[in-house]
């Protein structure tokens, strides 16, 4: 990729710590230096102005909590942008060395029809065994190419993207239509889906490196797979011809097996009741249609997505 191409990274944040510090700083030390690093920050009053003195490259825009969409906003942060990339990041991941950007972004350079790249999530030092498999299956030490000619070999994840660490090349990115304007969840496998519809690909470069992983609860994982159903019901362009379930249920399988095979026998016990967790938010979201709007609210991890939408809707 030529120097002359512009890269903008944005991360949209709320109640920002050391980690978007940490985050920060680590942007600023890259090989490959950006235009611009945009922080999109939910609730003024939890920012530290003291950032930007530190960071002088650094922009913030003010939201309020109620005006936060997960496809929404960043859609209008990649509408003002004229750079040539655009980098989605989320506060909490750490680059793990400083050449993050560098392999990210020169995915571009070897293949003009790949639309968006995504960066391999490594585990943190504190997350837990279950999780850990997750992480290592769902990102490899292998990079890949897909195009929309391998859904018949990898299905549903043929769209699979993170917006945690995501690069996406703006022009092609305006041609499929971008993020969704208002999603509750997903708008990264959306965009992706679209690009790829569109006859552009994806890369996953598992050389560009963030640490990034959570050890989220039953009720967590039942809140988060709630609107994930959501999204897949609500996105049937896009989700309707594969079968998410089988994928998750030979995943679920294989880290069972992952946890017995080493005798975390707690683990595995523990597994088998976060994964039904997951499994009836799933199925409670895909049917969010026939629930009463206060069990959906019960449920969601996003009760601000639906403050926007009509009752009649629900």
């Amino acid at each position: 990729m030529e120097n002359r191409k512009t890269v903008e990274i944005i991360i949209p944040s709320f109640k920002p710590g050391k980690e978007l510090e940490e985050l920060l700083t680590r942007l600023y030390r890259q090989t490959r230096q950006v235009d611009e690093i945009r922080v999109i920050n939910t609730q003024k009053e939890y920012w530290d102005d003291r950032l930007q003195e530190r960071f002088p490259m650094l922009k913030v825009t003010h939201i309020r909590k109620e005006e936060f969409d997960h496809g929404g906003t960043r859609r209008k942060a990649a509408n003002e942008s004229t750079a040539d990339f655009l980098v989605f990041m989320t506060q909490d991941a750490i680059p793990e060395n400083e050449n993050l950007l560098a392999a990210l972004l020169s995915a571009f350079e070897e293949d003009n029809k790949i639309g968006v790249a995504y960066a391999r999530q490594l585990p943190k030092p504190d997350c837990q065994n279950i999780e850990r498999f997750y992480r290592e299956y769902s990102y490899p030490d292998v990079s890949s190419v897909r195009s929309e000619e391998d859904t018949a070999v990898w299905g549903i994840r043929t769209y699979f993207c993170s917006d945690v660490c995501a690069a996406y090349r703006r022009n092609y990115y305006l041609d499929c239509g971008g993020f969704p304007e208002h999603t509750i969840f997903n708008e990264d496998m959306i965009c992706t889906g679209r690009l790829l519809q569109h006859g552009y690909k994806a890369a996953y470069v598992s050389t560009a490196q963030v640490e990034h992983s959570h050890n989220y609860s039953c009720s967590e994982q039942f809140r988060r797979n709630f609107d994930l159903g959501v999204s897949h019901s609500s996105f049937p362009e896009i989700f309707s011809r594969f079968q998410a379930e089988g994928e998750g249920i030979a995943m679920v399988a294989k880290n069972l097996r992952c946890q017995l095979s080493h005798g975390r026998f707690g683990s595995a016990v523990y597994l088998i009741f976060q994964s039904a967790s997951k499994y009836i938010g799933y199925r409670m979201g895909r049917a969010y249609r026939h629930l009463p709007r206060r069990v959906v609210l019960a449920c969601t991890a996003n009760p601000g997505f639906w403050r926007k939408e009509k009752k009649t809707e629900l």
